[in-house]
């Protein structure tokens, strides 16, 4: 396999800190050369070499081991080393240093990662699978992002792509060959893929929004008046004290987030100040923190005193474009049964934060209101933008079966192109630099 980049890059590998071991990586044409003068020794490929390393005084810096992978068996498809010593934060940085002046250059944030997609030892997906493995907030998150990093989502995009390549072939000859008695694109042939193409398309995006909740998890805002009980639903999610609950209405000035997982799935829930008319300063502020946070929101949960004479009050204070699901909180109070309701206005939970009543109604319908099933298998992790993706190529393959109902056989063959561009951003095979650039500058240093 052919070397793409001259230069070699070396990197940290551990996190920052002191630590039982600690790991750097050199990759690239001089790995080698520069591994064997910093141990005073030649490396044997996949040989786990026990050595000192030394300075350029001669010096011993410390003692570990350093191993060989010989391109192209290797993850970046290039020379690679691995150096491991004790992982203390200045040993680690005196041994970088002299790698460094052995004609190595630090690596930029994700650079390991980028030599391994361009010299063909993985696509764009399992890259950035490699990212959501190493930040993974859940263990289904984890588990879904091994799965994409072993191929299964590439796998299906890869089907996709190659189907929509012989459907091209198949309508362009038809196009190529129009003079001909026989009608290729009017027996039926070319009509039943598309709709067995929207299918699959379809099963993959519902798949793919999974994954991507258990990557991003979704952003929950909780909003109401004074003492509705915010900061107990808080605490309640989070099933500890996040927050200061005391009786005194307006105790939250600030906003105050958490990150909790329901069955798998990544909740941001964000506390926020009592929404009211206020003289006080800090009041004020916290207000209009509160309004700023609700606008980025997913989804807000609007807290309501079951007592209070005027529950819509706060409704038109609210970005209409955001859902908003209505808790109806201290039932117990009114000796209330919890119950949800979804009406055409919204759907309203009655519960009690206090006594644990209908919290179970709350969590469900959090799942629900988004999608989620905790209990889907084979669940691939994904980003926005391959659901970006997923969606682009739909709308074109279903545009491609209006105009072949309305027999356009050329405007059939451009969309069937358009969809295959797009599914292939996935995987990185008709990507721009501008993208990868975007994409593994978000990686950390030394992968």
């Amino acid at each position: 396999m052919e070397i793409t980049h001259q230069d070699t890059i070396a990197a940290i590998a551990t996190p920052p800190g002191n630590g039982g071991v600690g790991i750097i990586r050199i990759s690239g044409n001089k790995a080698k050369e520069i591994a064997q003068q910093l141990i005073n020794k030649d490396l044997q490929t996949r040989h786990a070499h026990y050595a000192h390393f030394y300075d350029a005084d001669k010096s011993i810096i410390d003692s570990g081991l350093a191993l060989l992978f010989s391109n192209p068996a290797s993850f970046t498809g290039e020379d690679t080393v691995e150096i491991q010593g004790h992982g203390g934060a200045v040993i680690m940085d005196m041994l970088l240093k002299r790698i460094l002046s052995l004609g190595g250059r630090i690596a930029k944030p994700g650079e390991f990662s980028e030599r391994a997609f361009l010299n063909g030892k993985l696509d764009l997906a399992q890259a950035e699978a490699i990212a959501d493995l190493i930040t993974s907030s859940t263990e289904k998150s984890a588990r879904s992002a091994q799965q994409s990093m072993q191929g299964v989502f590439s796998s299906l995009v890869n089907e996709l792509v190659d189907e929509l390549t012989e459907l091209r072939i198949y309508v362009e000859a038809a196009i190529d060959f129009v003079d001909e008695e026989i009608d290729f694109l009017g027996d039926g042939v070319v009509e039943k893929r598309i709709i067995r193409l929207l299918d699959t398309l379809k099963n993959i995006l519902a798949t793919a929004q999974q994954g991507r909740l258990l990557r991003d998890g979704m952003t929950v805002v909780l909003a109401g008046k004074p003492n509705a009980g915010k900061s107990s639903l808080l605490n309640a999610l989070a099933g500890h004290e996040a927050a200061i609950v005391t009786e005194i209405a307006g105790t939250t000035r600030d906003v105050l987030k958490e990150r909790i997982q329901i069955d798998g799935m990544p909740l941001h829930i964000i506390d926020t100040a009592g929404l009211h008319d206020s003289d006080n300063a800090v009041e004020q502020e916290g207000i209009r923190r509160a309004h700023e946070e609700i606008q980025k929101a997913d989804k807000i949960l609007l807290l309501i005193d079951v007592n209070d004479p005027e529950p819509d009050s706060l409704l038109k204070t609210l970005p209409e474009h955001i859902s908003i699901t209505r808790i109806y909180n201290k039932i117990d109070l009114l000796a209330l049964t919890p119950t949800i309701e979804e009406q055409q206005s919204g759907t309203k939970i009655y519960l009690s934060i206090k006594k644990g009543l209908g919290m179970d109604l709350l969590t469900q319908h959090l799942k629900q209101s988004v999608g989620f099933d905790g209990a889907a298998d084979n669940v691939f992790i994904a980003r926005r933008r391959h659901i970006e993706a997923l969606t682009k190529g739909q709308e074109f393959v279903q545009n491609a079966l209006k105009q072949l109902q309305n027999q356009a056989s050329e405007l059939v063959a451009e969309d069937l192109r358009q969809a295959q561009n797009h599914l292939a951003e996935i995987t990185g095979e008709f990507t721009s630099d501008d993208l990868l650039g975007k994409i593994f500058s978000s990686f950390c240093i030394g992968k």
